[in-house]
């Protein structure tokens, strides 16, 4: 890398903080969560985000979407939406001049930078499946015809984890395409206080712009760039295959776990583990970004038994478990 390029990296570096400073302006606390939510941009991927109604996670995205540039765009999952609601859909035109009537794409709320996907438990299967491709190969099939989506491109799923009654929940499959799985929880005593405060007087901050589209793709770039060393691939590696019951050493894997993760999840962590890094000023991946990272990214790629559930044996407490046994000490 020449060094004037080096420099302006670490110039776009330098800048992530004031990212966080802005998103303050409009969201109180949650700093780990909107963390995570960088790093699952600056690492290419999409994250589910899990929360009760009313902790602001529509706000949250539009802010972190206003301060880097990015068009955003919400889409309510509802048990009627359709595919072409999501995609968009072809209609018939007339060229005013000849007569000649043809179809012309229109395209839907998929097509901007970030789109919050909205319940999207509310939805049946079919609909669901309309965003596998999107999420996978950033472009729309329609008629036969590709069109691609905007660079950079994120989805943030979200689903509520209470009234599951009339819900879909998404299959194993397609949970596997999201990067990370955030759960969201209530802010502290201090906080919502401060909550209380800011949003029932004339208080309105407006966050700056920090990063231009431009700007995260040269960030997306310079995460894979980040330096992560033999050894802690190894653990990353070690770590993955002690989720699948046939190779694990792990007690509660052995007794819980119907299935462990694929290779994707390793993929998720050494990308997760070199965006964290960035985010935090280093140019290297240190053993605190794998044990940080390992619940939003293993958690809803392990499939426990029935017993598990029975037993109130949650996935965070498998991953707890393998982090132990793998001599990387998770610190929640």
């Amino acid at each position: 890398m020449e060094k004037e390029e080096l420099a302006n990296y670490k110039a776009l570096v330098d800048k992530i903080p004031l990212l966080k400073k802005e998103i303050a302006k409009t969201i109180v606390g949650q700093e780990e969560v909107i963390e995570e939510i960088i790093i699952t941009l600056f690492a290419g991927g999409h994250c589910l985000l899990e929360g009760v109604p009313g902790l602001a996670k529509t706000l949250m995205v539009k802010s972190i979407s206003e301060v880097m540039e990015m068009n955003f765009k919400r889409i309510q999952f509802t048990p009627d939406l359709m595919p072409g609601d999501i995609l968009g859909t072809e209609i018939l035109e007339e060229d005013h001049e000849t007569g000649k009537k043809f179809f012309q794409f229109n395209r839907g709320p998929i097509f901007a930078n970030m789109v919050l996907a909205d319940e999207i438990n509310r939805t049946p299967p079919k609909t669901q499946a309309a965003l596998l491709e999107a999420m996978q190969e950033k472009m729309v099939t329609y008629g036969g015809q590709h069109h691609s989506l905007p660079d950079p491109f994120l989805i943030i799923a979200t689903q509520n984890p209470i009234e599951q009654a009339g819900t879909y929940p998404l299959p194993e499959a397609q949970l596997d395409r999201f990067l990370l799985y955030i759960k969201l929880g209530y802010p502290s005593e201090r906080e919502e206080l401060e909550v209380l405060e800011k949003t029932t007087g004339t208080y309105r901050a407006k966050p700056e712009l920090v990063f231009t589209t431009s700007e995260i793709k040269k960030l997306q770039q310079l995460t894979r760039e980040v330096h992560i060393d033999s050894e802690l691939l190894a653990k990353i590696n070690r770590l993955i295959r002690s989720t699948r019951p046939a190779e694990s050493n792990v007690d509660a894997v052995k007794s819980y776990v119907e299935w462990g993760a694929g290779t994707r999840a390793g993929q998720s962590l050494v990308l997760c583990a070199k965006a964290r890094a960035l985010v935090k000023g280093r140019f290297s991946v240190i053993p605190e970004d794998l044990e940080k990272l390992a619940f939003p990214v293993l958690r809803h790629r392990l499939s426990l038994h029935f017993r598990a559930e029975a037993e109130n044996i949650s996935p965070d407490l498998i991953i707890q478990k393998i982090l132990e046994a793998s001599q990387i000490h998770a610190r929640q």
